[in-house]
């Protein structure tokens, strides 16, 4: 099993990535593309799926990412390709937030989803991704302020994970009316006490 690629991105397209590890080229279902630039260094954990027809490798911004994508495809009838454009139109925490609260409207709008899957993934799911902070995922309902949805996309094309963005998020939110270079500077300073444990 290959855990994670690091290397050089030598190409990639809408969703997927091919990085150049030591001379050899992985070539990795990928959801985020949009946060990747050529000939840069990357570090993407992954998965290989085998199947009767085919070996795939999968790959997720982290490791929490990675565990959904797993219990996604544990789901009756749901495969790795479905399971992965799930997380590319929707995102982690909306995915999670949808089957924690039960929400199979919001799965249902989601690509390759119907109403019987939707349904299913709650009934098998909810209440077992154990290794997400449910309270720290947006509600499907909630709506930030632009300036705070800029701040966040900048900061996720710094680099920092949608799971390190959970409680800078709670932070700009008890901070209202403020530009979005300001957030983006407060979250840098956030993130880096954080790092350094204060």
């Amino acid at each position: 099993m290959i855990a994670f690629v690091k290397g050089t991105v030598a190409s990639y397209g809408v969703d997927w990535v091919v990085v150049d590890c030591n001379g050899i080229g992985y070539y990795i279902s990928y959801p985020h593309t949009d946060e990747i630039s050529l000939n840069k260094e990357v570090m993407i954990h992954t998965y290989m799926h085998i199947s009767e027809n085919d070996i795939g490798l999968f790959g997720f911004s982290s490791l929490e990412e990675k565990e959904l994508f797993v219990r996604l495809i544990s789901v009756k009838g749901l495969g790795p390709k479905t399971a992965m454009n799930m997380l590319g139109k929707a995102g982690y925490d909306t995915i999670v937030a949808a089957i924690e609260e039960g929400n199979v409207t919001a799965l249902k709008k989601l690509p390759g989803i119907g109403a019987k899957s939707a349904s299913q993934i709650v009934l098998d799911l909810k209440g077992k991704l154990v290794t997400t902070n449910v309270s720290s995922a947006p509600k499907l309902s909630q709506e930030y302020p632009p300036e705070i949805k800029d701040a966040l996309e900048g900061l996720k094309n710094l680099g920092y994970k949608p799971n390190e963005l959970g409680s800078v998020t709670n932070m700009m939110k008890e901070k209202p009316g403020l530009t979005v270079e300001q957030y983006v500077k407060l979250g840098l300073q956030f993130l880096m006490r954080q790092k350094l444990g204060g």
